[in-house]
């Protein structure tokens, strides 16, 4: 198994990935984003995200999407978005290999919190990350706002 920097090539089965994770998080129609989108968003001169890519034997098996977002607390950090592993490769450590290089990442360019969810009834997850090191705060809650919302708002702001 191979890790590495993933590249515009990749994004079509990077979205195969993305597809698998809706799918295993119950939200199956929920991915709107297109190949083209992952490409251009990507690989733009401004990227809006970067990606290390799980190889075996020349075959995409998993990856790790993540950005870097300021805080006011902190300064610069990193957002893991997503770590998804395919089904038949997960158990086989590339889950933990992602994982390990976006902490590296962190390291080397030395932000002081690498953030993520997960979500509350992904029990073996929290059980992963708590055993690692990392705390999954129990009292804070995700906001977020849809694009029905985000209409909604700007025609009848409240």
């Amino acid at each position: 198994m191979i890790i590495r920097k993933g590249e515009k090539a990749d994004m079509p089965e990077v979205l195969v990935l993305i597809t698998e994770l809706a799918v295993f998080e119950k939200e199956p129609d929920a991915v709107v984003v297109t190949v083209a989108d992952l490409e251009c968003d990507g690989f733009s001169e401004n990227p809006l995200f970067q990606t290390f890519i799980a190889e075996i034997d020349g075959k995409i098996i998993g990856m790790a999407l993540y950005y870097y977002r300021y805080s006011t607390w902190k300064g610069k950090t990193i957002h893991l978005e997503d770590l998804i592993v395919k089904e038949d490769f997960r158990g086989s450590g590339a889950g933990f290999a992602l994982y390990s290089e976006i902490i590296k990442q962190g390291k080397k360019d030395n932000v002081r919190r690498i953030e993520w969810n997960v979500l509350d009834w992904n029990i073996p997850a929290i059980q992963f990350y708590e055993k690692s090191g990392a705390k999954v705060l129990k009292d804070w809650l995700v906001a977020q706002m849809d694009e029905n919302g985000i209409e909604q708002f700007i025609n009848n702001p409240k």
